[in-house]
């Protein structure tokens, strides 16, 4: 499938808008750990890497990073996963919708928000769909700062042990959590020679540019390893003041003067 470009920067830049939107009227979430992974949850979608069938998921995708799993809402809601009413209602009447994602919701895989768990859930869908000779695939999106979680490290051992050559792992990279810089908290550099020591397909790409996804998800081959894509994102991306800031990783209060031409900028793209 040939990338539209056009397309691809269009739908990234309206995600970014309405989320931005739907935090300043609930006055919560998590916009900087959201907005590093706005392409590349658009990518999987658009590329159709993530199948949906009958208004369905058909592969699995799993938010790992739990404070993250809002950024799905308005895909699903385009790809009639659920129902578009549960976003707009969000904020002003009854919905199911929530800033940490569980399972009650359709098109949310895993229930998450205690960080490092994600890697062993995919990992058992995907070891699942094996024995079950199903052709389903099991994405799962991880922050740099799982790895600090030594669940995240067993599961990548049984990943590769089981030959989960179904499994995707998406790391995200923006070099920071709630603490600060990871290089300052602890250091996980190299962090690709430490997956390619795990047994795992590695690549590298730059997580806001579309190109450089792709070339990335074109080097995987099915060769009986589990494979990984280390995404480099910058956290905030897409709004200045909120870009590289260790403070956004959650709401701030804003007044209505920057609320407005944010939102401006967003919609101008």
């Amino acid at each position: 499938m040939i990338l539209n470009l056009k397309k691809l920067k269009q739908k990234s830049n309206y995600y970014r808008r309405v989320i931005f939107e739907k935090f300043c009227l609930i006055k919560e979430g998590h916009p900087g750990s959201i907005f590093s992974i706005i392409e590349i949850l658009v990518y999987l979608f658009e590329k159709k890497l993530v199948r949906v069938k009958s208004k369905k998921l058909f592969d699995k995708i799993i938010i790992s990073k739990g404070h993250a799993t809002s950024a799905l809402y308005p895909i699903l809601v385009d790809k009639g996963v659920l129902k578009k009413k549960e976003w707009l209602n969000w904020g002003f009447k009854k919905s199911i919708l929530r800033i940490f994602g569980n399972t009650s919701i359709p098109g949310i895989d895993a229930t998450t928000g205690s960080l490092g768990h994600g890697v062993g859930v995919g990992a058992g869908y995907a070891k699942s769909f094996k024995l079950d000779k199903k052709d389903k695939k099991v994405f799962v999106l991880i922050s740099e700062g799982e790895l600090y979680e030594g669940s995240t490290w067993e599961a990548l051992l049984f990943a590769a042990h089981h030959k989960l050559d179904n499994l995707f792992l998406v790391l995200d990279v923006n070099n920071l959590i709630i603490l600060g810089k990871t290089s300052d908290c602890l250091n996980l550099y190299p962090i690709i020679n430490k997956f390619k020591s795990f047994g795992f397909n590695t690549f590298n790409c730059d997580g806001h540019n579309f190109i450089s996804i792709d070339n990335a998800f074109k080097k995987i081959k099915k060769n009986g390893k589990p494979n990984c894509v280390i995404i480099n994102t910058i956290k905030g991306k897409g709004i200045s003041f909120m870009e590289n800031k260790a403070n956004w990783h959650y709401w701030n209060p804003l007044d209505e003067k920057t609320i407005g031409i944010t939102k401006k900028k967003l919609k101008n793209g």
